[in-house]
């Protein structure tokens, strides 16, 4: 901003607070025009000193507080545009004027502010002579000492300001030899001291005071924020001032306060990145000898967290500095902090894996990977050995964080894992094999890391299967398949081939051994095995690095088979065979480099292009199996299969394409003439459920689409004449539907488009010509092909929309919701094509003359054929031209006149009078919208007749009319304000409008109360669960904010959770914070009763656990009792009478009440399994409503004992025994009992109900 510009801007302020600078400012300029000095900034700048100096010194010893903030704010914004020369030669000066401003305790923050910027201006002009002058001196040296003390100010603007001026200062030095400002060994020793101060002092109140470690320091965050600041600008942190610094902020580290951790570890942070650049790199490796220096103690859980975060950010920058160098030293730096893994404290553990991550991650060269010297052969070699000692039982503490760091060593040396991490995949394979191994979650994943960078192959030479020929002494790894399967690509596929078909024809073909007879688990494991086998054949299908070997003729054969006779294999077929086309297109149509993918992949894009071609050659063989399959798979499973068919079918030489293309049309029209169609009818009386092969035509009919989009342009004439024979057959509701897909299909494909655009004409007079035989079934895809013609409709062909007009309007009011969504998006379709102009020739419409003049194609034109349909001749056409209307007036309501938008709400409130209610429910959605969407200055004079018209229908309970009419109404409060609606709405039915209101008015108060208690619960209101819509206009027109139903559940009482997840009244939960820094504090062994543990094995890493072993239920020395069977070996529960089964073993005796009353229990009516089913699916079960909403039945079925209503059991008991005691009784219950008088104290019972106890007495009438 320029300076003329500063000044404009001050002379018209926009703040009372500026007044005073704006007077100045024209008393200055006043000046200068009447001595002709002109307006320099030069003259300015003499100007503003002089005032600046008869402010600062009167006459009467005061200081005029408001006119200096004005001069030094003007001297603040003239400063940038002084000469350098000047503003250098009146340093002493004008610094000797702030001076005392700047020191005084009371001084406000707008004159700090500016006076700051005075002083970057200032500081900024002076050149190497003056900044050698000492601070002692009246020179720049001492306005940085004064910046340094306004920079830990408590008002956070001024300290802002400070630090912004101390940044740009060290930034821009002085023209000189040296790398650092000549003011940075001050500015750092300056900060330095002020943060041992400050964080000494605070350590030593919190002593004096006994409060935590974590308690809240401004003034040392402050102090921080100043270091950060100084570490930033210039070149770093000046090298003889680390060693102390890191001290001191690894002293603060040591707090628990999270805050002024994280601020130390930015500081850290902040140095880092100022070393990262060439020129400051040097300091780095004093800095990280001043880091080891300060190594914390062993299980120094407060600090050594924060030190080995910084120490990793340290070698993180080391590495991008001199990577070669940083790599020789990782294996030292990875043996000094694995030996951290073995700490007690959890959060040292977790810190030091990140830390190994994290060298894993930045300090290892993609070189080293790639093409590795000898020397890094020897490093790999170290860290691997390092990384098979962490699986030693020292570490059994950190199983999750060890796997953490080996599975980062695999994702970074990827291939070069092999044979280096052998020995990690052994153990770890071991050890998961191991039944009472606790850790297969994180053994599953770090060896699915192994097979990612090793390979499958080289994973199972470590591992073997040992399922095919299984070894006496060796158990089977039958779970390796599915981390297999979840971690396979980019492989060689001839593994697949060589090791896993064998497999899965030795274990099928035992199934087929097996024969018909019920299958035993062993068979059923067999055919889990095969299914898992095939499962893996995907991952070796992505990417594959030998298909040009692995896939050939007999491949493709043993698929086939697989496909035609393994009906359970055939999604993982096809998903294996898409994925060799799709993984190697999308390798074709990278945008990286050869020079990347190789390395990343082993392929380059010339491979993937040899691949596809590879696979080219096999596509019609493929295709016709595919095809195949497709017509003997059910509807339902076909999905698959066609995405199969759609990857090769990109693939294929056009002249196959073409080739197919005829035979299947040929095969479609020998079944059309064949079969017998089929019609909705005939659809509708099938049994619900029931599995049926569709027709042969229907299939062919979706090959076809599939086809559509790669066919050559010379085939498409066959294609429309096809399509359009059978789009005139309304005796296949389904042929017809899939008959128009074709034309969306296209549209997908830059040919197909091309095509649409060239057949326009036709496909017009198709769609219009079919409009009379078009079903409902089809009407939806009907809309989606008549919006692509729409769409590349030529500017002289618009009168194709009013032609199809009637019947997308009529579409709008279809049931199938997708239908109608579809007719919807059509009218905004036409209302769009019909705003970008043309010509509409109108004797080109049907039903109209020949003669009928053209018309300009505009919005307008638009709404009014729109608006034709409102004299339809039937009810429902016209409240279907009220929904279309609704929706284009949403759309285009920004650019339609407000001539034409108050037409519009005027012709549609008398629609309000009608006595039709589906023309009032369409109304009332286009009065809801025009209320939320149309200007207030356009609705607001329509409301005297609009709002008695809509108020009557409020007393109609039918359709949810009176709910959409109150909805409406608070809609027009919002923006109208309650005068407003309260005026128009007439006098009988302002009860609705006081309702509306108090409802509002109950729910602020109830919030306000809620927030003045403090109830951290009740500061929002009752979250409702909100629904999504699928536009803005579907919110607009069913979306509800109504604030009634906000009150339904207000009265129910907060439920709160503690941290252990239960709930809680109005106690506190227990703390329960410290738990994670005891985590791993305790380790059990579990020992097997044969023989003891060895703990100089490695398995017995897989016997040693971090929870409790859960204690045997029988006691020492007493055998476990047997469960009882009965004769068929079946177990039996709660039966007495059957104690002693032969073959069962010997029983405890149960106890024989307790044996009755089970068997009572579960003989009793609506007991056990009866009871639950009847609860969720009986008479009284619990349903849901509109809106989701329960609904509770208020009928009752009479019970087998009688009772009409469910009652605790004591309420039951009294009562039955009231009854007895009354039958039994008869006549001597006294006068009472003769006449029918209950005594005192015996409440009244009705219609035979029972009374709760405690009220009534819990008695009934006999």
């Amino acid at each position: 901003m320029s300076l003329t510009e500063r000044l404009d801007k001050i002379r018209s302020p926009n703040l009372q607070s500026q007044q005073q600078t704006a007077v100045v400012l024209a008393a200055i300029e006043g000046t200068l025009k009447d001595q002709n000095a002109g307006s320099s900034p030069t003259a300015y700048f003499a100007a503003i000193l002089a005032l600046l100096n008869q402010s600062l010194t009167s006459s009467a010893g005061s200081v005029n507080k408001e006119l200096t903030t004005a001069v030094v704010y003007l001297l603040d914004v003239l400063a940038p545009f002084v000469p350098l020369p000047l503003l250098r030669s009146k340093f002493s000066q004008i610094l000797s004027l702030l001076a005392p401003s700047l020191t005084r305790e009371d001084a406000e923050a707008p004159l700090l502010k500016s006076a700051i910027g005075c002083l970057e201006s200032l500081l900024l002009a002076q050149d190497g002579s003056a900044w050698a002058l000492s601070q002692t001196e009246i020179g720049p040296r001492r306005a940085v000492a004064g910046l340094l003390a306004l920079a830990v100010d408590h008002r956070p603007k001024v300290r802002k300001r400070a630090l912004d001026a101390l940044t740009k200062t060290l930034n821009q030095p002085p023209p000189s030899p040296a790398l650092d400002h000549p003011a940075a060994d001050m500015c750092a020793e300056t900060s330095l001291r002020s943060l041992s101060e400050i964080a000494a002092a605070a350590g030593r109140k919190r002593k004096q005071n006994g409060t935590p470690n974590d308690q809240h320091d401004p003034a040392l965050i402050h102090a921080l924020q100043l270091v950060k600041t100084v570490a930033t600008a210039s070149s770093g942190w000046p090298s003889r001032k680390i060693e102390p610094l890191c001290e001191v902020l690894l002293n603060i580290s040591k707090s628990s306060h999270q805050y002024l951790v994280m601020s130390a570890i930015e500081v850290f942070e902040a140095i880092f990145q100022g070393m990262a650049d060439e020129v400051s790199s040097a300091k780095l490796p004093r800095l990280m000898e001043a880091l080891a220096e300060l190594r914390p103690a062993q299980n120094d859980a407060q600090l050594l967290p924060s030190w080995i975060a910084v120490l990793a950010r340290g070698w993180e920058v080391s590495a991008r500095v001199d990577p070669e160098d940083t790599f020789q030293k990782l294996p030292e730096l990875f043996e000094l902090v694995s030996s951290f893994l073995a700490s007690s404290s959890y959060d040292i553990r977790v810190s030091a894996s990140e830390c190994l991550v994290s060298f894993m991650a930045h300090c290892v060269p993609e070189t080293v990977v790639y093409e590795p010297s000898i020397y890094d052969e020897k490093v790999l070699e170290k860290l691997a050995r390092l990384a098979t000692d962490l699986l030693s039982v020292k570490y059994q503490a950190a199983w999750p964080e060890t796997f953490r760091v080996l599975g980062s060593m695999f994702e970074v040396l990827r291939h070069r894992s092999h044979p280096l991490l052998d020995d990690v995949v052994n153990v770890v394979g071991e050890l998961r094999g191991n039944d009472s191994f606790t850790g297969h979650k994180e053994a599953d994943e770090l060896i699915g890391n192994a097979v990612i960078a090793m390979g499958p192959r080289a994973v199972l030479q470590i591992l073997p299967l040992n399922l095919a020929n299984p070894k006496s002494n060796l158990k089977g790894r039958a779970w390796l398949l599915p981390i297999l399967r979840d971690h396979v690509s980019n492989t060689d596929l001839i593994h697949f081939k060589s090791e896993f078909v064998p497999l899965s024809e030795m274990m099928y073909e035992r199934v087929l051994r097996w024969g018909e007879g019920e299958k035993t688990m062993e068979i059923k494991i067999y055919e889990t095995v095969v299914q898992q086998v095939w499962a893996l054949l995907p991952g070796y299908c992505n990417l594959p690095r030998d298909l040009a070997e692995a896939f050939d003729q007999g491949f493709a054969e043993l698929l086939s088979n697989v496909l035609y006779k393994q009906v359970d294999l055939r999604a993982d077929v096809c998903r294996a065979l898409q994925s060799l086309v799709e993984s190697n297109s999308v390798l074709l149509d990278s945008e990286e480099e050869d020079t990347v993918l190789l390395p990343l992949y082993g392929l380059s894009k010339a491979d993937a292009q040899a691949n596809l071609d590879h696979l080219a050659t096999y596509t019609g063989n493929l295709l016709a199996v595919l095809f195949n399959v497709y017509s003997q798979t059910l509807p339902q499973s076909r999905g698959f299969i066609l995405e199969c068919i759609n990857a090769f079918l990109s693939i294929t030489p056009k002249q196959e394409l073409a080739d197919t293309f005829t035979r299947v049309t040929t095969m479609l029209e020998t079944s059309l003439s064949e079969e017998k169609p089929q019609t909705q009818a005939d659809r509708q009386k099938l049994k619900k459920g029931e599995d049926r092969m569709p027709q042969t035509s229907h299939t062919f009919m979706d090959l076809i689409i599939t086809l559509s989009i790669y066919l050559p342009r010379e085939m498409f004439g066959n294609l429309f004449n096809m399509a359009a024979l059978i789009v005139m057959r309304d005796d296949d509701p389904q042929l017809q539907k899939k008959a128009y897909k074709l034309i969306p299909r296209l549209a997908q494909s830059d040919i197909g488009r091309g095509a649409l655009e060239e057949r326009n004409t036709d496909l017009q007079q198709l769609i219009v010509t079919s409009a009379e035989k078009a079903s409902s079934p089809a009407r939806r895809d009907r809309m989606a092909a008549i919006s692509e013609v729409v769409r590349y409709l030529p500017k002289t062909d618009l009168h194709f929309i009013p032609s199809m007009l009637s019947e997308v309007v009529m579409a709008t009011k279809e049931v199938n919701e997708k239908a109608r969504a579809a007719a919807f998006n059509l009218l905004v379709l036409m209302g769009e094509r019909m705003q970008e102009g043309g010509v509409v020739k109108n004797s080109k419409i049907p039903h109209m003359a020949d003669d009928a003049p053209d018309a300009e194609a505009s919005l307008g034109e638009y709404f009014t054929m729109v608006s034709a349909g409102l004299a339809g001749s039937t009810p429902h056409m016209t409240s279907a031209c009220i929904t279309a209307l609704t929706r284009i007036v949403y759309h285009f309501r920004a650019s339609l006149s407000d001539s034409m938008l108050s037409e519009l709400v005027s012709t549609l409130d008398l629609f309000l009078t009608s006595n039709n209610r589906e023309i009032v429910r369409s109304t009332l959605g286009f009065v809801k919208v025009s209320v939320i969407s149309l200007p207030t200055s356009l609705m607001a004079p329509r409301l005297p007749t609009l709002l008695p018209n809509l108020i009557f229908w409020s007393h109609e309970h039918k359709a949810h009319f009176k709910l959409k009419v109150k909805h409406i109404i608070e809609r027009m409060i919002r923006r109208f304000g309650i005068e407003l609606v309260e005026k128009f709405c007439p006098e009988d039915d302002r009860k609705l409008i006081a309702n509306i209101r108090k409802s509002k008015e109950r729910s602020k108060r109830k919030k306000n109360a809620a927030k003045a208690e403090g109830d951290d619960d009740a500061h929002e209101p009752e979250t409702r669960r909100k629904t999504t819509f699928a536009s803005e206009f579907d919110e607009a027109l069913y979306g509800s904010d109504s604030s009634s139903d906000a009150d339904t559940d207000d009265d129910k009482a907060p439920q709160t959770t503690n941290g252990a997840g239960k709930r809680n009244g109005k106690g506190k939960g227990k703390d329960t914070s410290s738990k994670g820094r005891t985590r791993g504090n305790s380790a059990y062994i579990v020992e097997d009763d044969a023989e003891p543990l060895d703990l100089l094995d490695r398995k017995s890493l897989a016997n040693i656990s971090t929870s409790k072993p859960l204690k045997a239920r029988h006691g020492p020395g007493k055998p476990r009792s047997k469960a009882k069977m009965d004769a068929d070996g079946k177990l039996v529960f709660g039966d007495a009478k059957d104690s002693a089964v032969p073959n069962a073993g010997v029983a405890p005796k149960p106890d024989a009440k307790a044996a009755d009353t089970a068997v009572e229990m579960a003989d009793a009516p609506g007991a056990g399994v009866d009871a639950y089913v009847a609860a969720l699916k009986g008479k009284d079960a619990v349903q849901r409503g509109q809106r989701g909403r329960l609904k509770f039945s208020n009928r009752r079925e009479k019970a087998v004992g009688g009772d009409e209503m469910d009652v605790d059991g004591e309420a039951v008991v009294a009562a039955k025994k009231a009854v007895e005691e009354k039958r039994k009784g008869g006549a001597k219950g006294g006068v009472a009992a003769r006449s029918g008088r209950k005594g005192l104290g015996v409440g009244k019972v009705r219609e035979g109900r029972v009374g709760k106890a405690g009220r009534g007495g819990g008695k009934r009438r006999p």
